[in-house]
């Protein structure tokens, strides 16, 4: 049976954060996965990635950025955020210290990990995953928002709807192939910057997400020093 606990994760003498630490019985990694910069820990998308993992084998711990926690909707300067990142890190390594461990997120929490692990590396992490790399505002296309990236030495998912408005599928390929070897591009038809896709492209919301959760514990899987591959569900 998967547990889900609510745990408290302390930043400072006098900041903490909530998050919630969901663990299937038989493990083989955890994912420390932020969220977006409009919605928190449980928002319908990051509870389901959770339940998703869950199924494949792969822990995650949600958590809460401070500005999120105290209500607020305006995000936290990267100081901040990278420090909620980097606490967030060490709990799930406390906790799980047998397994392979992982960070990202989505959207904003994905580009606040890189930026986390491009100024100083974060202890015991194998690998970055970006649900949505956000890396431009939309309608202004630049790459500017991936430079940090260069400075990255560890394997890095980036998982991305082909009509994300955040990011230009002209700008990323081109970045992703800069990155090398380490970074990893998983390119989702028709689906949007929140990974919905129209009716009108024949597929659906669900397969999208068992599509997500298939591709990361797959590249989990791959990355040297992992567990080996996790079985798949029989929806996926």
């Amino acid at each position: 049976m998967v547990s889900i606990e609510p745990i408290t994760i302390q930043l400072d003498a006098n900041r903490a954060v909530s998050g919630l630490l969901q663990v299937p019985p038989d493990a083989c990694a955890v994912f420390v996965m932020a969220h977006g910069a409009g919605a928190g820990m449980t928002h319908p998308f990051m509870a389901a990635v959770a339940d998703g993992l869950a199924d494949r084998r792969v822990a995650t711990l949600r958590y809460q950025f401070p500005y999120m926690e105290a209500g607020s909707k305006r995000p936290d300067r990267p100081p901040l955020a990278h420090a909620a990142v980097r606490a967030a890190v060490a709990a799930a390594s406390r906790r799980l210290p047998s397994l392979p461990l992982f960070a990202g997120g989505k959207s904003f929490g994905a580009r606040m990990t890189s930026q986390a692990q491009a100024e100083s590396p974060l202890p015991g992490i194998g690998g970055l995953i970006f649900l949505g790399f956000p890396l431009h505002p939309a309608k202004k296309p630049s790459d500017d928002r991936g430079a940090h990236l260069a400075a990255v030495r560890i394997p890095m998912l980036f998982l991305q709807g082909t009509r994300d408005a955040l990011a230009d599928p002209a700008l990323l390929l081109p970045l992703v192939k800069r990155l090398g070897g380490i970074a990893t591009l998983s390119a989702i038809e028709q689906a949007d910057h929140s990974f919905h896709v129209p009716v009108r492209s024949g597929g659906t919301d669900t397969a999208v997400l068992a599509a997500l959760c298939d591709t990361i514990t797959a590249w989990i899987a791959e990355v040297p020093g992992s567990a080996e591959s996790p079985p798949r569900t029989a929806s996926s």
